[in-house]
């Protein structure tokens, strides 16, 4: 901005300032958080929406058309059906784009009744708990735009409670999540879906691919890239946490951690081979069964070439549970698979345009 122009500007700014002044409520001026909240709303009201018209009508060059209000973070807007048809504004619509992702920013980590609280307290707009929860379900939410080769991948479950008839208890089910180097993915009860997103995708020779002992997991996994281009590794701390269930002697079971840390997969059975306890022998077949995808985890870490425990997509599935989790939360079933996509598209950061710069 030029000087005469800011010049121009803060002579206008003091009149419209005391004009507003002039209309405000003493009481409420008492502290700074009354004037920041006072002025807020004056310049909302009666302000910012004639910027936006000013603005609205340079840029599209048109006052045409049945004239319609919108919701914004500039207060109530007045736009014209022709405006909005320049500016991308989709027909029928009361809140704005830009408040319409601030609601969905909002609502992405807390209910519709706390995100249409907090709403209007950060913007000075209130948009209700039910038109939060219409504009998350009227989305087609982005999948994460893979840049490079997807190096590594971990594979895991998390719990959601879906809601049932009335008088009958709730149930918790499963869905599953993929998180990449690049992003994750989440749904419920629609496999194909994430394996689908994962091969359509560049991915590295080899793909590391994380998971625990779960047969789901590695279900999944199994359809991902070819067997020759995938290196799967058990996840290490699922292994240790097994191994400890096994119980009996300390020092056998510090034998074993050190052997499996090394991938002697028949050397830590062999341990167990005089042990009667059930629960060694379960996790002698669970070593059997996963032998191929136990690996030389220490080596491994050493030289820092591949992750050995899926702690990132374990760390998306409390990230994706803050939200699907929260107290007394439950969801129709239907509704479960566009939560978890508002969920994940809010964690990869794919709601609302970058920051503008100076």
């Amino acid at each position: 901005m030029k000087p005469e122009q800011e010049q121009a500007l803060k002579a206008h700014l003091q009149a419209i300032a005391q004009i507003l002044y002039d209309d405000s409520d003493p009481d409420a001026l008492q502290t700074l958080e009354g004037i920041e909240m006072t002025v807020r709303q004056k310049i909302q009201a009666h302000v910012s929406p004639e910027l936006g018209k000013f603005f609205i009508r340079t840029i599209t060059a048109t006052i045409s058309g049945r004239p319609r209000k919108l919701k914004s973070t500039l207060g109530e807007l007045e736009i014209t059906t022709k405006q909005a048809e320049k500016l991308e504004v989709l027909a029928h619509r009361q809140v704005s784009p830009h408040l319409e992702n601030c609601c969905l920013r909002l609502s992405a980590t807390v209910s519709y009744e706390q995100a249409e609280r907090d709403l209007a307290y950060l913007t000075g707009i209130r948009v209700p708990a039910k038109t939060q929860q219409r504009i998350v379900h009227r989305q087609t939410f982005e999948l994460p735009e893979v840049e490079q080769a997807i190096e590594e991948l971990s594979v895991d479950g998390g719990k959601v409670r879906v809601r049932t008839p009335l008088g009958e208890a709730c149930e918790w089910k499963d869905y599953k999540a993929i998180a990449t180097d690049q992003g994750m993915i989440a749904n419920f009860q629609n496999n194909p879906q994430l394996i689908d997103w994962v091969n359509q995708q560049s991915l590295a020779h080899p793909v590391v691919c994380l998971g625990d002992g779960h047969d789901g997991i590695w279900n999944i996994i199994s359809q991902i890239a070819t067997a020759p281009q995938r290196l799967e590794i058990l996840d290490w701390y699922h292994l240790v946490e097994n191994l400890h269930k096994v119980g009996g002697s300390i020092k056998r079971l510090n034998q074993a951690q050190t052997l499996l840390w090394q991938g002697q997969v028949d050397s830590a059975i062999a341990l167990f081979k005089d042990c009667r306890r059930k629960q060694a022998k379960n996790f002698c077949e669970y070593l059997l069964k996963h032998r191929h995808r136990i690996v030389n985890y220490e080596y491994f870490a050493a030289e820092g070439l591949y992750s050995i425990g899926s702690g990132a997509v374990e760390s998306a599935i409390k990230q994706i549970g803050r939200r699907v989790q929260i107290s007394g939360a439950q969801w129709n079933r239907e509704n479960v698979p566009q939560v978890l996509a508002h969920r994940c598209a809010y964690l990869n950061g794919l709601i609302g345009s970058p920051l503008p710069t100076d």
